[in-house]
């Protein structure tokens, strides 16, 4: 009979953490969603609207490393937005090949009509399960797993 190299799956204690990881994530995603859909945005909208807001802006490129809207996702998520004449693009003073991209006053408004009330429906969530000092301890734990995945 061979010898195991590694633990049974039961017993592994880093796939006890994968699992529940990634069902939080799914459950985040899930509720989240379905908020910010009711306040009349996708979840991609939504992201880059939290994102530039209280900024000056920032370029396409900055934009996409700090939202989780994928590179391919974003132009057309931007096309919406400047539809909506919540965002607008701007040649950037700094590199006249990047574009600036940031609210427009409208948009300055639509992110101070969506952001604190989502962020108060998420709150209760994490109250229910963690303790302050928990949440930021949990949140040191994750970014240094995440910089772990990133290290190659």
């Amino acid at each position: 009979m061979a010898k195991k190299l590694t633990p049974e799956p039961s017993k592994d204690i880093y796939l006890k953490v994968l699992r529940p990881l990634v069902e939080t994530y799914f459950a985040v995603c899930d509720k989240g969603s379905s908020h910010i859909r009711s306040l009349g945005l996708t979840p991609s909208q939504f992201d880059v609207i939290a994102t530039l807001g209280d900024t000056e802006g920032m370029t396409c490129k900055e934009l996409s490393e700090k939202t989780l809207v994928t590179k391919g996702t974003l132009t057309g998520v931007l096309d919406r937005l400047e539809k909506k004449s919540l965002i607008e693009r701007m040649p950037s003073k700094q590199d006249r090949r990047s574009i600036f991209i940031r609210l427009t006053p409208k948009g300055d408004a639509y992110f101070l009509k969506v952001f604190p009330p989502h962020m108060q429906y998420i709150k209760p969530y994490f109250e229910r399960a963690l303790t302050a000092a928990e949440v930021t301890k949990l949140h040191e734990l994750l970014l240094r797993l995440k910089n772990s995945f990133e290290k190659d």
